[in-house]
């Protein structure tokens, strides 16, 4: 799917819910909990099994690809993991302060 940023996407087996901050430059396939992921919300998780083999979504946490150049960021956490066409997103390290000496 081609994303722009500010895009929301949904999972369809849990309740992970992010916002596109970088969109990639071709068109990927994310997907959640092993379903694919899609731009239309729903009340509930359509009752897909889910299937955890990673770590859960946090939310407030930016997920990156960079294989992609993808960054998402978390809005309501969820079972996960975050993968962008079969590769598991990473959780986006913060970059340290500059020292106040």
């Amino acid at each position: 799917m081609k994303l722009k940023p500010g895009a929301r996407l949904f999972s369809e087996s849990c309740d992970t819910e992010v916002v596109v901050v970088r969109a990639p430059d071709s068109d990927v396939e994310f997907s959640c909990c092993g379903t694919p992921m899609t731009e239309s919300s729903r009340d509930a998780p359509i009752g897909q099994a889910p299937t955890q083999d990673g770590e859960p979504v946090l939310i407030g946490k930016r997920y990156v690809d960079e294989t992609s150049g993808t960054e998402l960021l978390c809005t309501k956490a969820g079972m996960g993991p975050l993968r962008c066409d079969g590769r598991t997103l990473e959780v986006k390290s913060s970059k340290p302060l500059p020292s106040s000496d």
